[in-house]
């Protein structure tokens, strides 16, 4: 056997000591995800909780992957942390190009996440597609993106102010200052559960979108290289059904105690 020349021999050192070192890196996994967005996810001035977090939590222990639940603040804080590569996942997103430039999502959604147009009771609008929509106030929060093509038609055909949170939102609506609000079915109804506002504002039918919801990894981070692995986990777990009963505990959950506190 002819010898690798000492420079060729070298190099390859240094490349697979470089793998494993990348490798190597993702000692503890640090998770964050949207405060104020339940029952999918949302923090109680303690901990966060949530659907969402109770399937990363589930697939993260499976895995014997170590992890931290992190609260870092309002949503934008968490897509910017995100983006730095300052956290490794967030627990959980629909899927964007621009939130590709710097996520890695997996094949395997978590949940699909329905998107309605909500609006109040007394003054009802006509909604049966997007089209509807024009020349309409309406209200979404900011940084929630809605995928399936929806937020491209919003920037151009839709006249759009952001709020900070679904409550503020919900308070526009009712002092007659949108016409209608978008917003995730689920946190929507149950921000509406925990005001006791189920009476006086309605979500229309049909959704206006029905996108998923994926735990991503950020390309940053140092845990880049467990997707594979997070993606076979979570297929297996969606076809046992562990899922969906993940799900619906954190439904229960929120229903028992809907308390949400964003510092």
């Amino acid at each position: 056997m002819t010898p690798l020349p000492l420079v060729k021999l070298s190099c390859m050192v240094l490349l697979a000591g470089a793998v494993s070192s990348a490798h190597a890196q993702c000692t503890r996994l640090v998770l964050a995800a949207d405060p104020d967005y339940p029952p999918l996810h949302w923090y109680d001035g303690n901990t966060m909780h949530g659907a969402s977090i109770a399937i990363a939590k589930r697939v993260l222990d499976d895995l014997k992957i170590p992890y931290e639940v992190r609260y870092l603040g309002p949503f934008p804080r968490v897509m910017a942390a995100a983006e730095r590569g300052d956290i490794d996942m967030v627990a959980t997103l629909k899927k964007t190009p621009e939130r590709e430039a710097f996520l890695l999502y997996p094949k395997t959604a978590a949940f699909v996440n329905p998107v309605a147009v909500f609006t109040s009771r007394d003054r009802p609008i006509t909604f049966n597609s997007r089209a509807d929509l024009i020349g309409l106030r309406g209200g979404i929060t900011r940084s929630n993106v809605f995928g399936d093509g929806f937020d491209e038609y919003m920037k151009q055909n839709l006249t759009i102010e952001e709020a900070n949170s679904p409550a503020n939102n919900f308070s526009k609506l009712g002092a007659d200052r949108l016409d209608y609000f978008i917003t995730g079915y689920y946190t929507g109804m149950a921000h509406l559960l925990k005001r006791g506002d189920e009476e006086r504002f309605v979500a229309k039918s049909p959704f206006l979108v029905e996108t998923a919801n994926y735990m991503v990894l950020t390309r940053k981070g140092q845990c880049a290289d467990k997707l594979d692995a997070i993606d076979t986990r979570l297929s297996l777990l969606k076809k046992s059904g562990a899922l969906d009963e993940l799900i619906r505990q954190s439904f229960a959950q929120w229903k028992a105690n809907p308390v949400v506190v964003v510092k």
